[in-house]
């Protein structure tokens, strides 16, 4: 009976995908909507987004492995970043009248740059759009009581979310999103009302946490752990800046007020609504600690869904599940079209037309063949890192250290210093990628991490490359 519940929400999901689609008409109501929303359909679609897999299932674990300072990159570092695109992003780019972040690289320095950036963005999504597909992978598997495996259900949820992103575009994204907010919200506040009556409120599992130190945050008063407590932060807070995807709701938005305030609140409505997560899931610790002992040695991403199923009614359970659900397919459907639009507007539609005006109907129907073939890419990456046994919180993190070395340093300077030039984004992406790479895969655990390095050489990169390059060679932005 439950997985039938499932099944008619993902049907009713499909059929909002459908619907949106009737609204599509031509490539700039596929990739922005028409820019109409207004700030409380923004704000659901950046609340909605960032909030999930890894918000319900990947950080609640991370926090019962570790403490409160593993979770720097997310949600901490998340919210920072959408505080910041909103204030100091978002106004100035919507002003550029954009279709896709990579735009600005063009206008701003060249092709070339545009290119560069544009799959650097495109590949930073592997890891994110998969861990939402891993996370549909396993809630098949647990409501399936294990008849389907996680690599069956991975299929099966990428095929959803392919079929209604494929045709309605943000037009999708956006009246599914907005629903799935409300879903997300009662649901994980209902579950949170019930399981607060199991332990006996909301005092003791923060005093037991507390207890258990938990809610350790700042790292230990040496270099070393400063700077990795710092790069986890701007990894996330920085990195994930130069995204289309935070870039495509702000710029969906009817108007600049709405993108700059859509944003903010919607991060700062993410940062907060994640406190939820980890209160149902550590709660396990008291109400099962037999079954949390056995879940945090095997896999405790599984110690919530474990705890709903084992220790709630049968209608908290298809609450649970749909707002589960509605977490992970809001994140996926936009976290899919946002790297197919990049790839299809910023990196392969100059070489289709070889410089020539593309119609919107080709580049429609372009953009749709991408979408189908970048999620084909994140399953197989998907499949990949469940053999590899990574998990959801690791495959979110990993996911913007590209765009961090290769994108934030240009975006920042192209649009704060009228000083920067070509040359200076050629040398930062150059040096970015050249102190980032060999690190990442010699020394990834290295006491600095590597992207963090790579951050600190575009700095270098662009202030060196833009002073050794004349003046009259800068782009206004």
């Amino acid at each position: 009976m439950l997985l039938g519940f499932v099944i008619l929400y993902l049907v009713v999901s499909i059929g909002l995908g459908v619907y949106a689609a009737t609204k599509v008409h031509n490539a700039k109501d596929y990739i922005a909507a028409g820019r109409s929303l207004p700030l409380y359909m923004v704000l659901a679609m950046v609340f909605a987004t960032w909030f999930g897999a890894e918000t319900v299932l990947g950080i609640p674990a991370t926090f019962i492995e570790e403490d409160l300072g593993g979770l720097i990159s997310d949600p901490f570092g998340a919210a920072l970043c959408l505080v910041l695109f909103g204030l100091f992003f978002a106004r100035k780019l919507y002003r550029m009248n954009l279709l896709t972040i990579g735009d600005f690289y063009r206008e701003r320095y060249d092709r070339k740059v545009e290119v560069v950036t544009g799959i650097a963005i495109a590949l930073s999504y592997l890891g994110w759009v998969s861990a939402q597909i891993t996370a549909l992978g396993l809630v098949f598997n647990v409501l399936s009581d294990g008849q389907i495996s996680q690599a069956q259900g991975i299929l099966i949820g990428a095929a959803v979310v392919l079929m209604y992103t494929l045709y309605g575009g943000m037009w999708s994204v956006a009246i599914t999103t907005f629903f799935q907010m409300i879903v997300i919200v009662l649901g994980l506040f209902y579950i949170a009302w019930l399981v607060s009556d199991m332990t006996g409120g909301v005092q003791p599992v923060i005093e037991h946490a507390a207890q258990n130190g938990k809610f350790n945050f700042w790292p230990q008063l040496d270099a070393i752990a400063m700077v990795a407590f710092i790069s986890g932060l701007l990894t996330m807070g920085f990195g994930s800046i130069p995204q289309q995807d935070v870039f495509q709701r702000a710029n969906a938005s009817k108007n600049e007020n709405v993108a700059v305030w859509g944003t903010v609140l919607g991060g700062l409505a993410y940062f907060l609504f994640a406190a939820v997560p980890l209160f149902l899931a550590y709660s396990a610790n008291l109400i099962d600690p037999a079954m949390t002992g056995q879940l945090l040695a095997e896999d405790s991403q599984k110690i919530l869904p474990s705890l709903v199923t084992g220790h709630l009614p049968l209608a908290a359970q298809v609450i649970f599940y749909g707002a589960l659900l509605a977490v992970i397919m809001s994140t996926a459907s936009g976290t899919l079209l946002a790297p197919s639009v990049t790839i299809s507007e910023n990196v392969i539609k100059d070489f289709i037309t070889r410089r020539k005006h593309m119609s919107e109907e080709k580049l429609l129907k372009m953009t749709r063949w991408v979408v189908a073939g970048f999620a084909v890419l994140v399953t197989l990456y998907a499949l990949w890192a469940l053999d590899k046994e990574t998990g959801i919180h690791q495959m979110v993190e990993n996911a913007y250290k590209v765009t961090l070395v290769v994108a934030f340093v240009p975006l920042v300077a192209g649009l704060y210093w009228r000083r920067a030039t070509t040359q200076g984004a050629y040398l930062a992406i150059l040096l970015g990628l050249a102190g980032w790479l060999p690190l990442e895969f010699l020394a990834p655990d290295n006491a600095i991490p590597p992207q963090f390095v790579g951050f600190l050489l575009s700095l270098v990169g662009m202030v060196l490359g833009s002073l050794a390059s004349r003046p009259h060679q800068v782009k206004a932005a």
